[in-house]
């Protein structure tokens, strides 16, 4: 009896062992400022470094800090962010950001951001940051005319789909997994 408790007792102390190997938050490779991710020992489920990722990020909540970048955006840069370091190309990364609902005001310039929250736009240098590396933005237009959001008030790269069913649709009809916030 002593002897498989024993056993027992190792077995799960290497258990305990694996998962709490020391995890380090590390930053970029793609994105230095924002989108902290942290490295993940040994994974169960890991990246394929073969495969193209094509997702789209569905963002409907605006900041909840109008100070503070919108934590969805974030998560397309720790998306980009946690693949490199895993080891996957660039190339085969494919996020697509559609922003719709409050979440409108975070695509702001900062003249705009300013007057409604009296603060320049936090989001601005990370949403210039995913342009660089391709990441389509595409705004729901029903939203700007729900809001009340023209052209001119728009971070300038934006791109305007019907809707954001409209964008999902297309999107999801060329492979790409949704994941809505």
């Amino acid at each position: 009896m002593r002897k498989s408790a024993f056993l027992l007792f190792l077995v799960l102390t290497f258990a305990f062992a694996k998962n709490t190997q020391a995890q380090e938050l590390i930053a970029g490779p793609l994105i230095k400022d924002y989108g902290a991710t942290y490295t993940i020992p040994d994974p169960d489920i890991a990246a394929d470094p073969d495969k193209i990722y094509k997702i789209v990020f569905d963002v409907s909540k605006g900041s909840e800090n109008p100070e503070e970048t919108n934590f969805y955006f974030d998560t397309v840069a720790r998306f980009l962010n946690m693949h490199a370091a895993a080891g996957v190309p660039p190339e085969n990364l494919k996020p697509v950001l559609i922003v719709h609902g409050s979440a409108i005001f975070d695509l702001l310039t900062d003249e705009y951001y300013q007057e409604k929250f009296s603060t320049n736009n936090p989001n601005l240098p990370l949403l210039d940051q995913l342009h660089k590396l391709g990441v389509p933005v595409i705004l729901c237009g029903q939203t700007t005319g729900k809001r009340h959001v023209t052209k001119d008030m728009r971070w300038e790269h934006t791109k305007i789909a019907l809707s954001a069913m409209t964008a999902r649709l297309h999107y999801t009809e060329l492979g790409y997994t949704v994941i809505a916030f």
